[in-house]
């Protein structure tokens, strides 16, 4: 038996008493995941990645390990949730327009304390001031900069379109614009490298591609490095008492973690290990989260019909963002329909052994994206359901 089919029948086994479509995390994976992903930080703390988690009992299980310090959070109004609910260190990830949650971050303390919002724009910090609605406490502000790789002039640029703050002198500028607004207090630098932590190097099958991605990739994190260093030196010379600088991500945590200018990674992909994350050269991690889909259908010889399953990923469609049938292993899609919103016909010989109610296993391509589709994940160690927790979604939360 194959290890792929031994995981098969521990979750078929542990998920018998439960009708699919149903969501499973394996605990010895997940917390095998979070083993690799501290070792690889080299001593750095980790700031977990809330987008790619999505589950509170999650966040408060990987923050217990020694290694992991905060929360990387993706919208105001979850980081005022997941403050209010006990995270002490939130730092939002994304510059924010939600002027009702700045007007209650602004007049409580507690959640003042707790939560950093980023910014990469002075008009941010008065849409924040006008939001306030009397609150007078002071906003803790992180900077973004912006760590695409601009070859040839600027004509060619490699690496997603975040902030406009690309060198030193751009960021120490908005630093001191914050330093003399009253009411707001520069704490931490960010700079995530999603063309080096969020590509894949080794595409099966694309040899050349594979080769290109990992030189590209080498370049951008020399020149990544040399300017994060001279950000860091520059803003710190206007901002003394700077807290933390966050970099990195699930596919560049031990070349980030080496540099001397960052404090902090943050990553949390690497806790699920979606499909996404499978081409990578530098590390290797297990798959943790899975969802089910119940046959059926059995249209013909070699082919099956699951309930579903057409969770397609964000980001620049292809075939990539398609969630993977995972097990039994040899299922394939129908070319000529994909996953599909209600139902969905997969193809091979294992087929033709699974019987009406019987499971098929799928990989999401991200991490998080598949707990906006279950209330519920169940727990999973050993062979047996251990526990059963809430999503956001099954906390009534969809916060984006």
């Amino acid at each position: 038996m194959t290890a792929r089919a031994a995981d098969r029948a521990r979750y078929d086994r542990a998920t018998a008493h439960l009708d699919a479509p149903l969501a499973i995390v394996d605990l010895d994976a997940f917390d095998a995941n979070a083993d690799d992903l501290v070792r690889r930080a080299g001593g750095k703390p980790i700031r977990v990645a809330s987008k790619s988690v999505r589950c509170r009992a999650l966040l408060e299980r990987v923050l217990a390990r020694d290694g992991f310090a905060g929360i990387m959070s993706f919208t105001l109004a979850e980081s005022l949730w997941l403050a209010r609910g006990g995270f002490e260190d939130v730092l939002l990830a994304y510059p924010s327009a939600d002027r009702a949650s700045f007007a209650e971050l602004a007049s409580d303390p507690k959640l003042a304390a707790a939560v950093t919002v980023m910014i990469d724009d002075p008009a941010q910090l008065r849409l924040i001031d006008e939001s306030r609605d009397g609150g007078r406490e002071v906003i803790r502000v992180c900077l973004e900069l912006d760590t695409s790789l601009k070859l040839f002039g600027g004509r060619v640029r490699v690496g997603a379109r975040r902030s406009p703050l690309h060198s030193p002198a751009q960021v120490a500028d908005l630093a001191r614009t914050v330093a003399r607004r009253p009411g707001f207090k520069v704490v931490g630098i960010m700079a995530y490298e999603g063309h080096i932590a969020g590509v894949g190097d080794s595409v099966a099958g694309q040899p050349l591609r594979s080769r290109a991605v990992r030189l590209m990739q080498a370049t951008a994190r020399r020149e990544l490095a040399e300017r994060r260093g001279e950000v860091v030196r520059a803003v710190r010379a206007v901002v003394p008492d700077l807290e933390f600088v966050n970099g990195g991500g699930t596919g560049s945590v031990q070349t980030t973690a080496a540099e001397d200018a960052v404090t902090e990674i943050g990553a949390g992909s690497g806790l699920y290990v979606p499909r996404l994350f499978d081409n990578y050269t530098s590390f290797s991690g297990r798959p943790a989260a899975l969802f089910a889909q119940p046959v059926v259908r059995r249209p013909g010889v070699g082919v099956v019909t699951v309930l579903g399953g057409g969770y397609t990923a964000s980001g620049a469609p292809g075939r990539d963002r398609l969630p993977v049938p995972h097990l039994p292993e040899g299922l394939r899609y129908d070319p000529q329909e994909g996953p599909g919103e209600v139902q969905t016909p997969l193809l091979g010989s294992p087929a033709d052994d699974l019987l009406l109610g019987d499971k098929v296993w799928f990989r999401h391509a991200k991490a998080g994206e598949l707990c906006e589709r279950f209330e519920l994940l169940h727990l999973v160690e050993g062979d047996a359901v251990t526990a059963t927790v809430p999503t956001y979604r099954g906390e009534g939360h969809t916060f984006l």
